[in-house]
């Protein structure tokens, strides 16, 4: 390793800040309304049995390509074969598009919690409170630029100083909250107009026990798409994130079991956003209010949740935005980490000055998405039929096409063009036991392309 490369102190550190960067927003506003809308049980089991395949293969390659290389996503690939330029750009460029909206919807997270903190908690739960929020001109703006100083606050200091000292401080308050907050959503009982009483362990019913009924091929086939592209959200898979964190690990670290235990906190996290969000929703709004997503759920639904749980509410409420502020800054840290090893890498910018360089251009990027959301509001059809404004449609080239493309590169280069051996050589050079190199072989050679191609042309709408 280079004596002037940044390092975590161990594996604990590498693990802890692996696995708060897949702690974030996806984990919380999308994983719960996924499996609720795709039969509870029936994609609990298909997520766990990707998590530990297709999941498992993708981060195992990228966080043993970054260790192998010592290098940052925007020149890791080209180190392996002097080809592979356009899956270097590609990861780079992947969380520059991800940081100015991650940001964005990290000052709304702020906003709330704010909101929640000053005793306006009914105020927040109002018709329209979200909507009148972004739909004003500066407010989400300064929120987001306060969201992203702190983001550049911890990135600033560096990797182990920085990165893995806030992730060690944040994860057990992460944790904590996040059990307390399940712990009272199981409790939870409320009768509506009409005399129907639901509790809060008839929602976890619905979340964990598989419903066969409505189960079709095709519906199916739409759980395991949503589960794969909800394992890029929750595992950081192919936003050059765990290239970067591969290349701070330490040579001595046992890479398969620090992946084993990074799957079994992010699996863990999961479910245990389901637990915290599923069962309040369902006491207090049925199985229709189940059906929110996205800021709906989070900015408009839980915070009516949250109101009609009497004076605990703005308490639950505070501790939950506060929790979602934790999550997903330690999200946003990650996704900044990414692109400054490759400005440091590529360019030879000391740190400081690649932060703030990148802190001008997702500050200006973010802007223009606030402003998505006033003054430069338009409507705006994708290829896979959802209709978005500027949020969306940077998301949707992240997301949809560009992550299942770098992925796809990495398959093929390790796979194929390179051979897997080498890669496997990485992952036990200390004499490590590798129990899953068959499965991992399989499904980067044969079986991951196949799925990633499919997430794709499904987002091109193909499919």
């Amino acid at each position: 390793m280079s004596s002037s490369r940044n390092s975590f102190t161990g594996t604990l550190g590498f693990v802890i800040a692996a696995a708060a960067s897949a702690v974030g927003l996806g984990n919380i506003w999308r994983f719960p309304f996924l499996a609720a809308r795709d039969g509870g049980g029936i994609f609990l089991l298909t997520y766990l049995i990707l998590a530990l395949t297709f999941g498992f293969t993708l981060l195992t390659s990228e966080v043993a390509i970054g260790r192998m290389t010592r290098k940052s996503p925007l020149t890791a690939y080209t180190s392996i074969n002097k080809n592979a330029r356009p899956i270097c750009i590609m990861a780079c460029v992947i969380p520059i598009i991800i940081l100015p909206y991650y940001c964005a919807i990290g000052g709304w997270v702020l906003k709330y919690f704010i909101s929640f903190l000053s005793g306006q908690a009914e105020r927040a739960a109002e018709e329209g409170y979200f909507t009148g929020f972004i739909s004003d001109v500066s407010s989400p703006i300064i929120m987001m630029a306060i969201f992203l100083a702190i983001t550049m606050s911890v990135v600033i200091l560096g990797v182990d100083k920085g990165i893995e000292k806030f992730s060690k401080l944040a994860m057990p308050f992460l944790i904590l909250l996040i059990l307390i907050i399940c712990i009272f959503s199981l409790t939870l009982s409320h009768t509506d107009e009409s005399g129907t009483v639901r509790t809060g362990m008839e929602g976890l019913r619905i979340l964990f026990i598989p419903d066969f009924s409505s189960l079709t091929f095709q519906s199916l086939m739409n759980t395991l798409m949503d589960a794969m592209g909800q394992l890029f959200y929750s595992l950081s898979i192919a936003m050059g994130i765990m290239i970067a964190y591969g290349s701070y690990m330490r040579d001595d670290t046992n890479l398969p079991k620090a992946i084993g235990q990074i799957e079994i906190f992010d699996t863990a996290i999961a479910f245990l956003a389901g637990i915290m969000i599923i069962p309040a929703v369902y006491v207090f709004m049925g199985k229709e209010g189940m059906e929110a997503s996205g800021p709906g759920l989070m900015f408009v639904t839980l915070p009516r949740v949250f109101s009609q749980m009497g004076r605990i509410g703005a308490f639950i409420g505070c501790l939950f935005f506060a929790m979602v502020l934790f999550a997903a800054t330690t999200s946003s840290v990650s996704i900044l980490e990414a692109i400054v090893s490759s400005f440091v890498d590529r360019f030879g910018i000391e740190r400081k000055k690649a932060v703030m360089l990148e802190g001008v251009i997702c500050f200006a990027l973010g802007t223009l998405v606030c402003l998505g959301y006033n003054l430069l509001y338009f409507e705006y059809t994708l290829p896979n039929g959802a209709v978005g404004q500027l949020l969306d449609i940077m998301d949707y080239v992240s997301n949809n096409l560009m992550m299942p493309l770098v992925s796809i590169g990495t398959c093929i280069l390790v796979g194929w063009v390179t051979n897997p051996d080498k890669i496997i050589g990485e992952i036990t050079k200390n004499g490590e036991s590798f129990n899953r190199k068959t499965v991992f072989v399989v499904m980067l050679r044969y079986i991951a392309p196949v799925m990633l191609f499919a997430i794709l042309i499904k987002a091109l709408g193909l499919l």
